[in-house]
């Protein structure tokens, strides 16, 4: 019999109704404002320290300031994840909710076969993750973020990082169907009160929550 009882929750409140993710509490509203912030956290979060011009760089093929997706076989079924070179010798690599296992196995298996120091650390559940989509998104966080957002200077799989409402934060701007969309990952405990000044923050232009959902991530 299965087992449908939460075993994780967010540190982001999730809006009611709430529906359950991969043992995630999760927001299950759907809003259709132009501008929606969405909690992302129960996306697996794995991440990779190493020589930021070594082996392992070379293997896992993403730069510093660049996020990329990869299709990687895990145990014989395939998943699209979304690979980002956050820092200096520093990645972090987001999957479907419930793959944290099969994707930190894969990384210490790539981290096997290079000669030198790799760390792999499933952060799951220890970091906050939402997404900003909508045209509006470089405007918002204009608001919050000291950072050039311009299409010139921060391009679809760009990557970085900055203080956001004064959150030390790892932005990648991972557009969907065309639309500007932001990821914004930090540390757990500011995920709440990052989520509600981006919200306050886009109040003036329509900005809602929006519920999760993990397709494309």
């Amino acid at each position: 019999m299965t087992d449908n009882s939460p075993v994780a929750r967010s540190p982001i409140a999730p809006a009611p109704p709430e529906a359950l993710v991969a043992g995630w509490v999760v927001s299950g509203r759907r809003s259709t404002a132009l501008l929606t912030l969405t909690d992302q956290t129960p996306l697996a979060k794995v991440t990779v320290r190493a020589s930021w011009d070594g082996a392992m760089a070379e293997v896992l093929g993403v730069r510093i300031g660049r996020a990329a997706w990869r299709s990687w076989d895990l145990e014989g079924s395939g998943s699209d994840v979304l690979l980002t070179g956050s820092g200096p010798g520093e990645w972090l690599v987001l999957a479907t909710p419930g793959e944290q296992a099969r994707i930190t196995a894969r990384l210490e298996q790539l981290a096997a076969r290079v000669d030198e120091l790799v760390t792999v650390v499933d952060v799951t559940h220890g970091r906050a993750l939402v997404r900003l989509t909508g045209a509006r998104s470089p405007d918002l966080l204009a608001k919050e973020c000291g950072v050039d957002l311009s299409a010139a200077t921060c391009p679809d799989g760009s990557a970085f990082r900055s203080a956001v409402a004064h959150v030390a934060t790892d932005l990648v701007r991972a557009d969907r169907n065309g639309t500007r969309s932001y990821l914004l990952h930090c540390e757990r405990s500011s995920g709440q009160y990052l989520f509600d000044s981006l919200l306050d923050a886009g109040a003036a232009f329509g900005a809602e929550a929006d519920g999760f959902m993990h397709a494309g991530s």
